[in-house]
């Protein structure tokens, strides 16, 4: 339990301070434990001749909730004091876990409202750069913000959304189409010539293959395989990657003329499988399922240019299937993510709960309810 007490400092001076402590068991011994300086509590003078009243040290009282200070982000402990101010922000300092925080919404270790990074994290996968998300920040606040710190947004809350739903099984149809596209990764030397051009065929550009597969039914891209080269090896390993997402195996498989094709589903799921040699044009009505997915990420990558590396292009291409499987409301699906479509329920339905930020209403009142006009 915890007290509050008072200590004249120094004795006889009639200044009189309150600091918080409680009571401990160390080794059998009970002891009073200092947490926190509260402040100066006042001036006590004495009766006779005007002096300081010789009280000692007040007696305990109970500590009143009213009381406590911000309780730490980290630890979610009350016991935590002001730390001094930096640019008019109050600091905490926890006790129990020795940790410094601000006074403010901003996540731990941080210094930015998470609403504007859920925002950042929705601007990014939408299609804007880096650059693009800095300068809206910069126009809504009276603080800048660098573009490296966006960039490390994306990365911790990349992984954080394909940590959060990579284990989810899909219900999908018998159904599947593949198809593989280009993506250029920089792989420039230093003093080589810019490309202007960020599709450009140049042998300075290094371009890998990005391989997917997405189910008719429901459009939930059920696997990406990132190769340089378009090898049956590479057509197997996404069809094991699919049918372990799945959960299943397909009945159909709707493919281009690659002859990887052949062997690669022959490989992982066996005779059972029907290959269709065709185009995507041809599969549901002439609904380009898979080509208009591939539309999708080429408006993305476009104001990209490159990506840094493979792993970079990993990454991206990690968060980018949670987004289009999980955020991205799709009109032929009701305006509903194919996530929603294939019947999974996860917790995590857009950015800002990737982030943990509640939502908002559009408008706020700017009086009180139960106040008047």
């Amino acid at each position: 339990m915890a007290f509050i007490r008072s200590k004249e400092i120094p004795p006889h001076s009639g200044n009189w301070y309150d600091y918080e402590v409680k009571s401990v068991n160390e080794n059998g011994k009970i002891r009073q434990k200092h947490i926190r300086y509260i402040g100066k509590s006042g001036t006590r003078s004495g009766v006779a001749g005007g002096h300081s009243e010789p009280l000692g040290v007040r007696d305990t009282i109970s500590l009143s909730p009213a009381i406590r200070k911000t309780a730490c982000k980290f630890c979610g402990s009350q016991h935590t004091r002001k730390f001094g101010t930096y640019k008019g922000i109050q600091n905490y300092y926890c006790d129990d876990c020795r940790t410094k925080f601000t006074d403010t919404d901003a996540l731990p270790h941080g210094r930015v409202s998470p609403s504007f990074i859920a925002g950042a994290l929705n601007q990014f996968y939408n299609g804007a750069s880096f650059h693009d998300i800095e300068a809206d920040i910069d126009q809504r606040t009276n603080e800048g913000i660098s573009h490296t710190a966006i960039i490390k947004w994306v990365n911790k809350y990349t992984a954080d959304a394909v940590k959060a739903t990579k284990d989810l099984k899909p219900n999908v149809g018998n159904t599947w189409i593949a198809d593989e596209t280009f993506v250029r990764v920089d792989k420039k030397r230093k003093g080589d010539p810019e490309i202007v051009n960020p599709y450009s065929k140049s042998r300075k550009a290094k371009w890998v293959v990005f391989w997917d597969i997405i189910d008719a039914k429901t459009r939930f891209l059920l696997a990406s395989h990132l190769a340089t080269t378009r090898g049956l090896e590479d057509a197997r390993i996404l069809m094991e990657k699919a049918q372990k997402r799945a959960g299943k195996t397909p009945k159909v498989v709707v493919t281009d003329h690659l002859k990887s094709y052949i062997e690669g589903i022959e490989r992982a799921y066996g005779s059972e499988t029907i290959h269709k040699h065709t185009s995507a044009f041809e599969v549901r009505n002439d609904n380009n399922l898979i080509e208009r997915f591939h539309g999708s990420l080429k408006e993305r990558t476009k104001v990209m240019r490159a990506q840094k590396n493979r792993s970079t292009l990993q990454r991206f291409t990690d968060g980018w299937l949670v987004h289009y499987n999980f955020f991205r409301p799709h009109m032929s699906l009701d305006n509903r993510p194919p996530a929603e479509a294939a019947g999974l329920k996860c917790d995590k339905r857009t950015w800002a709960e990737i982030v943990g930020v509640e939502k908002e209403p559009i408008v706020k009142p700017l009086t009180p309810t139960g106040d008047s006009a």
